[in-house]
């Protein structure tokens, strides 16, 4: 460090002067500057890119969790048929307690699961009447938010559908910017794909939809 009366009136005597800093003015002075060991993390605050790197220095260590999500739902006659937050033209929609969005429930626990806050159903028990018909873009909006509550970010979430029909490519960018505008992230961290069981099992059968999800999340 510097003596700051010194260097005060060198500051103010400095317009005359080509100094780039603090040490450079003195040494121009004809005053004897030393270098002493330090910490490459004890930074020089110069540009606002500096500021930056002090804050992420002095700010809480953000770790990486990732949790899966795996939901299954029948399908119902006389629903509309909504995946990832998107009505899909279908003869047939799913079953179930509220809207039966097979693809934001899986993703909801996915975050849950990457939490460690339980499940969707811990949050929005199927006992409680308030939930019936829902839309479930309630479920996944309080799953981001308590991202954000816990001082975390979303990484990125990754959606598989799994079924015969409807076709899920059609659908696929209106679902991923659906997700997106939910958790409130950019469209690049959402993923939505669906694949077939080959005309095996319930799904083969279509009897209903499956769905598994993968999100990671970075918090303290």
């Amino acid at each position: 460090g510097f003596r700051f009366a010194l260097l005060r009136d060198l500051h103010r005597g400095a317009a005359a002067c080509d100094a780039t800093d603090d040490a450079a003015l003195l040494e121009a002075a004809g005053h004897t500057v030393a270098l002493v060991p330090g910490s490459e993390d004890n930074i020089k605050l110069t540009y606002k890119e500096d500021l930056m790197r002090l804050e992420r220095l002095i700010g809480p260590t953000l770790l990486p969790r990732t949790g899966v999500g795996y939901d299954v739902h029948a399908f119902a006659e006389n629903r509309p048929l909504i995946l990832c937050g998107i009505q899909v033209p279908h003869d047939r929609g799913l079953a179930g307690h509220s809207d039966a969005d097979v693809g934001i429930h899986a993703l909801c626990d996915a975050i849950y699961g990457a939490l460690a806050e339980g499940d969707i159903g811990r949050h929005f028990p199927p006992s409680q009447e308030e939930w019936k018909d829902a839309d479930s873009a309630r479920f996944l909006v309080h799953a981001g938010r308590r991202i954000r509550e816990r001082g975390g970010m979303l990484v990125n979430a990754d959606v598989t559908l799994i079924c015969e029909r409807p076709k899920i490519g059609p659908h696929a960018q209106a679902m991923r910017q659906r997700l997106a505008d939910l958790l409130e992230v950019e469209i690049d961290r959402i993923s939505v794909k669906a694949t077939t069981s080959e005309r095996l099992g319930f799904t083969g059968r279509e009897e209903g939809i499956a769905c598994t999800a993968c999100a990671t999340v970075l918090v303290p």
